[in-house]
């Protein structure tokens, strides 16, 4: 006579009662089932088999979900009421701060190196008081359908007053200049004129 290895014997019941306790908590049905075979076998070292193995297991099955359930709710309770972690700082750091320091000196530099009109409209686009394009064509005296390729013009010539890391950053996948923080772009040169 042979006899079914435990764990095939008892692993249809572990395995059902494991699953429909979890559907009506919101479990893991795998975490649930490894709880109950850890509270079966703990059983099983200490007492005889139980009576009425099924009605046994859907009993700690129930045990063992309401348990989870209650870990889990402390656990959201927790992060409920734990407070907001702070906001990093948005300011650069130092380091951060250094670069773009270089980087307005350099532009200010190449600004002024600007062949006449170029600076004069590199300046007003860059000009605090943020003036209109048809105030911008006006004090250069040109209409203001020619202003748009005459700043790409200018723009390009400071680009290549400032080397290859402003070409590098006039072609990179965010067109941002080497050096600028996240965030700061023209606002950053306009400090540079003010």
């Amino acid at each position: 006579m042979t006899t079914t290895p435990p764990y095939d014997r008892w692993h249809p019941l572990v395995r059902t009662a494991a699953r429909a306790e979890a559907l009506a908590h919101g479990l893991d049905p795998a975490d649930l089932e490894q709880s109950l075979w850890v509270r079966l076998l703990e059983r099983l070292r200490g007492a005889p088999p139980p009576a009425d193995p099924a009605a046994w297991l859907r009993t700690a099955a129930r045990a063992e979900a309401r348990a989870a359930g209650t870990v889990r709710d402390e656990a959201d309770s927790v992060r409920e009421h734990a407070p907001a972690a702070e906001p990093a700082d948005p300011r650069p750091g130092p380091e951060q701060q250094h670069i773009d320091a270089e980087l307005l000196h350099s532009v200010r530099e190449a600004v002024g190196r600007l062949p006449g009109r170029c600076r004069v409209l590199v300046r007003a686009l860059l000009s605090p008081r943020d003036p209109t394009y048809r105030e911008i064509a006006a004090e250069l005296g040109i209409s203001q359908g020619s202003l748009g390729p005459r700043r790409s013009h200018c723009l390009n010539c400071l680009g290549r007053l400032l080397g290859p890391a402003a070409v590098q950053a006039r072609s990179g996948p965010r067109s941002r200049p080497a050096g600028f923080a996240r965030g700061t772009g023209w606002g950053i040169l306009r400090e540079t004129h003010r």
